[in-house]
């Protein structure tokens, strides 16, 4: 059975309804870690919750300098970094893009599902996978301390289209 979470990333629905939920508990985090969600901070977030797809950082600058919070690139990398740094965000390294987290405050393992067509992105639990990789590192006397699993196919709009 697919998981919903995952699987909402591929379906149409109310992207307000996860957005909206995202935000507030995004405020929660920057505040009980000290930290402030600036404008310019919220308004990336806001972006990247728009849909679940990755975005680049001059994607999203492109969107911010049109709502005047400024054209040079360390505006949206700043963002995008606090974001990631609080755990808002994710960067999707096989695309060099950032796509937002599903489940902020949350410890988690996440697998990242990459259509290779339309770009969109689904988190995945990954919790078995990241098990299975700490018990092979643990067994050579390494330490994970972070890792990131990015698997690229179709989504089923995609394949059905092709």
């Amino acid at each position: 059975m697919p998981d919903p979470e995952t699987a909402l990333a591929f379906t149409p629905h109310n992207h307000a309804h996860c957005a909206d939920e995202v935000l507030a508990q995004a405020e929660a985090i920057s505040r009980d870690r000290g930290a402030r969600l600036t404008p310019v901070r919220r308004r990336t977030l806001e972006i990247l919750l728009e849909s679940h797809r990755a975005m680049g950082a001059y994607e999203v600058l492109d969107r911010l300098s049109a709502e005047g919070f400024g054209k040079q690139p360390p505006v949206a990398y700043r963002a995008l970094d606090f974001l990631v740094d609080l755990g808002l965000a994710h960067r999707i390294t096989r695309l060099n893009a950032f796509t937002a987290c599903t489940h902020p405050g949350e410890a988690h393992a996440a697998a990242f599902l990459i259509c290779r067509t339309c770009n969109a992105v689904a988190e995945a639990p990954a919790t078995e996978a990241r098990s299975a990789l700490d018990r092979a590192a643990a067994a050579i006397g390494f330490t994970v301390e972070r890792t990131t699993v990015e698997a690229l196919g179709l989504c089923p709009a995609c394949r059905t289209a092709s």
